[in-house]
């Protein structure tokens, strides 16, 4: 069962979903309807249990007659289970069209209404859904777990000035027949798939063609920065589709999101959503791209069956993004990134805390929010034990064998980590001895970081350790050594490695970050991995004049990747602790839900408070 939904997915599983939406911007609501079309699994089936959270069900029907329903008690993070009683029995393999009228809240966890003020244009309002994990049930009443997958089609009424955009796709638009100031656009999504990857954004959205099978949309300041950002995505979905097989999901366009997106992508399927953040100018954070290319496989057409084995979605991308590095880059390129990775996976194990078990590859989520879990430990672990595994098996060609395999075994459903392994050792039958060795229960089951740490080629890091050691080495006397020509040769990614390992030493001296501005002017690179990094360094070397830039980074966008770590290491600085507070309180009102809770409980300010300290 899935610890995190209160669906009765033994007795019944929702094959499709029809939605009628229109959207409201002046209440900030969505008004729907949703028709699911359930398929029962046990014979006298009379009731059925549904995801919700704080919607307002207006009316319920089974096959257009009435059917009663009642709402059960709220529960912290997993809303309120809808109970609905059929006026009829239904027995195995019979099909049933449950319809739900209803209406979203403005509060909706999956929903981010930002006033115009808030986007570029300055002139229409914007919506944009985040529906991973347990969100889509404040969006549509649903059985919302990864472990039931459905097709699904829609329709949405909204403002004639607007565009509205699905994961799906699109299936042309018309007047609204009730409303002439409004338009109807359709959506169509043919591949099954989990209730996490339903999305929608309404706003001033333009789009231009970036090759045979994609288009980049955005509001118009963004729509040709970004076009030339992401020109190489039909050479990644090639390199893609020959690791990993055929993309089925037809389109492939991607959405540059307002700044207030709490991650760097999400893989909703035919419209990846990206962050703007990654409009650094010289195309060196397309790693994002890679990997929500790779979840068109890994994630979205084999998924986790409970959040608990989501290291099956993000560990898996992970190694195939990487591999898409090795092919369009090097293999040298995979080791120098696999490296990083594992330096991020060290972080996650030191904020956590190395007997937390949320640190576990599969932790238990009994009683646990998903959003609290989120990490980079299924990404890094997942991707470590892969890796680990690749060496065992016989290198990258031959464990790229086994991850396709993996792929066509458990396409089109979910899975477990159990069912993984068993495929593993199907597969590599003639090498059981081996993987009886491997150390399983160290892997999954056990916080902290992993048993064995794989042996990566540091050729390409070698320059960012040794530059990074003269600096870490380096005495007072010393610093007139230090030229602005160290870090010409470096390249985007070695920047970023550079500092990280800065960040992984004891806080440099005041007078060793000042210089280091003085000769390599980093102040000036708005490349958003390397600034965050910079001015983290700067902060924890309580340099005062980096502050403000750190509260304005942390604010002027809201991926959490960012965010939580700048309010942080502010938060951290003793003098300016309050100030961090204060901060925080005055923008939470335009954060996103997600991130406004998170940051909130790391700065330990209390939920309702909206006075400074």
């Amino acid at each position: 069962m899935d610890p995190c939904s209160f669906a009765s997915v033994s007795r019944c599983v929702t094959r499709h979903l029809n939605l009628d939406l229109r959207v409201d911007f002046g209440r900030r609501v969505i008004r729907a309807q949703v028709e699911l079309t359930v398929e029962v699994l046990e014979d006298r089936f009379s009731a059925l249990t549904l995801d919700t959270r704080d919607l307002q069900v207006v009316s319920v029907s089974a096959n257009g007659q009435a059917a009663r329903f009642t709402m059960g008690p709220k529960h912290s993070f997993k809303g309120t289970p809808l109970d609905i009683t059929l006026p009829f029995d239904l027995s195995r393999g019979q099909h049933v069209v449950v319809a739900v009228t209803y209406e979203t809240s403005p509060a909706a966890s999956a929903l981010q209404w930002l006033s115009p003020e808030q986007t570029a244009g300055k002139e229409q309002p914007y919506l944009f859904s985040q529906c991973q994990a347990h969100h889509c049930r404040s969006l549509v009443p649903c059985q919302d777990t990864p472990s039931v997958k459905h097709t699904y089609y829609a329709q949405v009424s909204v403002p004639k000035d607007l565009v509205a955009v699905m994961s799906a796709m699109r299936d042309g638009q018309e007047v609204d027949p009730q409303d002439k100031d409004r338009i109807v656009y359709r959506f169509r999504q043919p591949v099954p798939m989990p209730s996490y990857l339903i999305a929608i954004v309404v706003g001033a959205l333009e789009s231009r063609e970036i090759g045979p099978r994609s288009r980049v949309w955005s509001e118009k300041e963004f729509v040709d920065k970004a076009a030339f950002e992401f020109s190489e995505t039909e050479t990644m979905l090639k390199a893609a589709e020959d690791l990993a097989g055929p993309y089925v999901w037809g389109q492939y366009d991607i959405l540059v999101l307002p700044p207030s997106f709490p991650y760097g992508g999400m893989e909703n399927p035919c419209l990846t959503f990206a962050t703007p953040t990654l409009l650094a100018g010289d195309k060196s954070l397309s790693n994002v791209i890679a990997h929500e290319i790779s979840h068109s496989w890994t994630g979205n057409l084999v998924t986790n069956r409970t959040w608990e084995h989501f290291w099956l979605n993000e560990g898996h991308t992970v190694y195939l993004e990487r591999m898409i590095g090795r092919s369009l880059v090097s293999e040298q390129f995979r080791q120098f990134k696999a490296m990083g990775g594992w330096k991020d996976l060290q972080d996650s194990v030191n904020t956590f805390g190395a007997n937390n078990v949320l640190t576990n590859l599969v932790p238990s989520l009994q009683d646990v929010d998903p959003d609290d879990a989120f990490s980079s430990v299924p990404y890094e672990k997942g991707f470590a034990l892969l890796y680990h595994l690749e060496e065992l098996m016989g290198g990258p060609e031959v464990f790229m064998g086994f991850v396709k395999s993996y792929i066509q075994m458990f396409a089109y459903g979910s899975v477990t980590t159990d069912e993984w392994k068993k495929h593993l050792f199907t597969y590599f039958r003639d090498k059981v001895d081996v993987l009886n060795k491997v150390d399983w229960n160290a892997w999954m089951f056990t916080p902290g970081m992993p048993p064995v740490k794989p042996q990566y080629d540091t050729t390409l890091a070698d320059a960012c350790i040794a530059l990074s050691q003269k600096w870490v080495k380096a005495e007072d006397q010393d610093l007139s050594s230090f030229k602005e020509s160290d870090v010409k040769a470096l390249s985007s990614h070695q920047l970023i490695e550079f500092l990280s390992l800065l960040l992984h030493e004891d806080a440099l001296p005041l007078t060793h970050v000042k210089k280091m501005q003085e000769v390599y002017d980093l102040n000036a690179i708005m490349n958003s991995e390397i600034r965050f990094r910079w001015l983290r360094l700067c902060v924890r070397s309580r340099w005062e004049e980096a502050v403000p830039m750190a509260l304005k980074m942390a604010t002027e966008q809201g991926r959490m990747k960012y965010t939580r770590p700048l309010f942080g290491e502010v938060f951290n600085y003793d003098k300016y602790r309050e100030e961090a507070v204060r901060v925080f309180v005055a923008h939470r009102a335009a954060m996103h839900p997600v991130t406004s809770g998170l940051v909130g409980k790391d700065l330990k300010v209390d939920a309702s408070k909206t006075t400074s300290l």
